[in-house]
């Protein structure tokens, strides 16, 4: 599946329920950043789904998105809480399993070069 330029990406920070590990959310957060590509950040898709927040319908309307959170079941079961369910095509990526080279893989993001 190749990411293309308008293949929305949201990235989820999960802050409030804090299962992704901080050194993973970090390390991802700074790849998307360095990489160039335009992606959305939620502070915490629970609380968005809890208050059925209109931006989880903009993400669900497109089939092509990526959304980066934990486990893809509860991502899922999120939007539809939200009254939002996800189209099939929508590709969930689990920080919470996933180490950050195969997050960036999934996402197929530009090579950062390393700072040194």
């Amino acid at each position: 599946m190749s990411t293309s330029p308008t293949r929305r990406i949201l990235y989820c920070h999960c802050a409030y329920a804090q299962v992704v590990p901080p050194e993973t959310k970090a390390a991802v957060l700074d790849q998307l950043s360095a990489s160039g590509v335009s992606f959305e950040a939620a502070p915490d898709l629970c609380e968005m789904s809890a208050r059925r927040d209109p931006a989880l319908a903009q993400m669900a309307a497109d089939p092509e998105s990526i959304i980066v959170a934990c486990y893809p079941r509860a991502v899922r079961w999120l939007f539809a809480a939200a009254g939002t369910p996800l189209p099939d095509g929508v590709q969930v990526v689990n920080m919470r399993v996933k180490n950050v080279s195969e997050i960036v893989a999934a996402l197929e993001l530009p090579a950062v070069a390393e700072a040194s």
